[in-house]
This record gives structure tokens, C-alpha cells and sequence, in this order.
């Protein structure tokens, strides 16, 4: 059973960690230095699990960036990471922000358009990945 909560930093950090440390440190070699940052504690985290094993995650800051999203990969393709996101826009629209925007990895840009995302301006290096930016309009 999937579910997706949302809290602070505070609360859930170490199943945050784990999931970020797989996905991004070790996996796509993200340097450890540039993984944590003191977005962290400001920003309001989705985490997905299943069956109470935390499987995926994301932030949403107070400047209306979401990031950080990550699905740990025997639980990818299972709608974890579409969960992570509709909770993350439902958050940002009771926090009122009229839109919202993320840096993608290229690879993603697909699944972000599917959740009404438009990409703007050119392709980017952020970590030693290629990004580019998106953004979406969520003022009915």
C-alpha cells in the first residue's frame, strides 16, 4: 500500500537521508557535500512509503521551488514518484502559491510534462547532471 506523508526535516530525516543517499549520492554521484543543504530545514518534505518501507521523497521550499525528488530504483515505475508529486502541489496550493517550479534531470522531463509542467530556457549542469528548468501555473 502506497501512501505519501508530509513534514519537516526534524521528523523525518533519517528515512529522507536513506532514500537520498541511494538515489543521488551513490547512484548518480551527486558529491555528499552538495546533497544536504540548509533548504532542508525550511522546506516541507513528502515521503513515500510502502508498506511502511520509505521508498521515495521531495521538498517543496518556501520560494515555491520542489526538488529533491527521488523514487530508490526496485520501487520505480509503481506511481511513487507521481504520489510524491501530487502531494507536493497540493501542498504548495494550500500554502497559495500561484505556480511552482523544479530543475529536472533531462531524463525526467517526460514525467514532469505529464504532471503539467513546461520547460523553459536551456539545458543546464547542476551536480555534474544535465537540468533544465521547469515551471507550472497552479492558480485555478
Amino acid at each position: 500500500m502506497l501512501r505519501v506523508e508530509l513534514g519537516d526535516w526534524s521528523a523525518m530525516a533519517p528515512s529522507l537521508e536513506l532514500i537520498r543517499r541511494e538515489v543521488f549520492v551513490i547512484e548518480q554521484r551527486v558529491p555528499e557535500e552538495m546533497e544536504w543543504d540548509a533548504d532542508d530545514a525550511t522546506g516541507v518534505h513528502a515521503l513515500a512509503l510502502i508498506d511502511e518501507c520509505p521508498v521515495g521523497c521531495g521538498r517543496l521550499l518556501p520560494d515555491a521551488h520542489i526538488g529533491r525528488i527521488a523514487v530508490r530504483a526496485p520501487f520505480r515505475l509503481r506511481g511513487v514518484g507521481r504520489a510524491v508529486m501530487l502531494a507536493l502541489l497540493d501542498a504548495a496550493r494550500r500554502r497559495s502559491m500561484p505556480h511552482v517550479e523544479l530543475h529536472a534531470q533531462t531524463h525526467a522531463l517526460r514525467f514532469y510534462e505529464r504532471l503539467g509542467f513546461v520547460a523553459e530556457g536551456p539545458v543546464f549542469d547542476e551536480a555534474g547532471l544535465p537540468h533544465r528548468r521547469m515551471s507550472r501555473v497552479l492558480a485555478s
